[in-house]
């Protein structure tokens, strides 16, 4: 006997294990008045006969997906930075800011003086409201230590939360945000330090499975970036990197060449960088809600697509340029403003998400077998789903077979 049967289901989801890519990644299956039986956290039964359930949940007709899968965020974190928006209505850019000592650097002084209950309450309650939005898988970065105990501080936090949360996280170190104020003048200083003491001491303790940097003017170049991702893989760290974000530094094409499973941002990509990714099989993660922001250019995603890569949306969860946790804007967006349509946008938030952090053979996609993460909506169709927004439409979430909302 089943566990619980979702009945009356307008079922849309991606299929499969693996990145979708080119026309594949507009390829959804929907079928209307579908019947979803779960068992043990898994989903066990699909179709339209009503098996014997020891639970039923009547989705009255709404749409359902998969859970959506945040693949890029910045989820712990102290302090905030409002104060920022004021200079950037100003005309002050990223980097402007950045260099002036705020930026990633202010959030580094309050994560620094931030004590681990804090952070790990702070960061309970985004997961709680990414939950009840509907993301039901999230990519936590580090990155806002900048220094051997501020980063493990974070990815203790992290680490908590993938057991006592009912989210499901995944870690990346990313040591490699930004050069702290000490090493300014000797950047590759700090480089040695994030590869002698930081790399070993978070495999040590098993607290990442990625590790991650930010290929940028002032930040790291091709050669640090290199130094650096080469030394996690040898650690057994798979690799990200954010790339072209900005400035177009070589870094989509070293995350091709090192094999990276992603490259974020990818703002300032050109013709090489795509050949480069398509061949490699490196996932573009693209973060509109970061462009949006910070009123940049949006990433060219439909060239992408198009060029055979497969293409993710993420949130870029963050306290200075995209602080916003609902991915349902990000999926407007990948329509609005990358030109996307709902079923390659769909997929670009569940299936090749959940492939860009490792997870596509247990997420990502409504098949037997799968993990029970499923999200029922306020709406009967996708396009619905992404007509409109400004509210939340998610309706119920069901995470690893159980009714949380």
């Amino acid at each position: 006997m089943l566990d619980l049967l979702v009945k009356n289901s307008n079922l849309a989801t991606p299929q499969g294990n693996t990145p979708k890519i080119g026309a594949t990644q507009g390829e959804i299956s929907i079928e209307n008045g579908m019947n979803i039986g779960i068992k043990d956290g898994k989903i066990a039964y699909i179709g339209r006969d009503m098996p014997e359930a020891a639970q039923m949940h009547d989705a009255e007709g709404c749409l359902v997906t998969p859970g959506l899968v945040d693949s890029h965020t910045h989820l712990v974190f102290g302090g905030f930075r409002q104060h920022e928006l004021a200079a950037k209505l100003g005309g002050a850019d990223y980097l402007d800011i950045l260099a002036g000592g705020g930026g990633i650097l202010s959030t580094v002084k309050a994560t620094r003086a931030a004590g681990f209950d804090e952070l790990y309450a702070k960061a309970g309650g985004f997961l709680d409201d990414m939950l009840a939005h509907g993301t039901t898988t999230v990519d936590a970065k580090s990155g806002y230590g900048l220094d051997v105990e501020t980063e493990l501080k974070q990815l203790e936090v992290v680490s908590k939360l993938q057991k006592e949360h009912k989210a499901d996280v995944v870690s990346t170190f990313m040591g490699a945000h930004a050069i702290p104020p000490d090493y300014k003048q000797n950047p590759d200083d700090y480089v040695d330090l994030i590869i002698n003491e930081m790399i070993p001491n978070v495999a040590e303790k098993n607290l990442a499975e990625y590790c991650d940097i930010f290929c940028e003017k002032g930040v790291f170049d091709a050669v640090q970036s290199r130094r650096v991702l080469e030394a996690a893989k040898n650690a057994g760290f798979g690799i990200k990197m954010h790339a072209n974000e900005i400035n177009n530094l070589g870094g989509a094409v070293l995350a091709a060449e090192l094999g990276a499973i992603s490259a974020e941002h990818l703002i300032a990509s050109n013709e090489q960088d795509l050949e480069a990714l398509a061949k490699a099989g490196t996932i573009a993660v693209l973060l509109p809600t970061t462009s949006f922001y910070l009123g940049k250019d949006f990433a060219p995603a439909k060239k992408m697509i198009e060029s055979g890569i497969a293409v993710a949306i993420a949130s870029d969860f963050n306290p200075g340029s995209s602080p916003n946790f609902n991915l349902q804007l990000s999926m407007t967006l990948g329509c609005l403003k990358y030109g996307l349509v709902p079923p390659q946008v769909l997929t670009a938030v569940t299936l090749n998400a959940a492939c860009a952090i490792g997870r596509g053979e247990s997420k990502g996609s409504i098949e037997i077998g799968k993990d029970a993460d499923i999200i029922i909506w306020n709406c009967p169709d996708l396009d619905f789903l992404f007509y409109r927004f400004g509210n939340n439409q998610a309706k119920n979430v069901i995470k690893n077979g159980e009714v949380i909302i």
